[in-house]
């Protein structure tokens, strides 16, 4: 029973620390735009494969 004189304490502080942390994350911005990187992955920079080996083209000429 004197256990709990401990776990309590304990878990109200990881409770508190746990909705700091969220709060946190929604002041910085975090949740702010959540279908853009899904988004983001599905389409590759095409104009920065394409100049990298035009690129390297182009030094080895030089």
């Amino acid at each position: 029973m004197t256990v709990l004189l401990y776990l309590i304490p304990i878990a109200i502080l990881l409770g508190l620390v746990g909705l700091g942390a969220f709060l946190w994350s929604l002041k910085s911005g975090q949740f702010e735009d959540l279908d853009g990187a899904a988004e983001r992955i599905l389409f590759d920079d095409e104009e920065e494969e394409v100049r990298e080996p035009e690129k390297a083209k182009r030094e080895r000429r030089d």
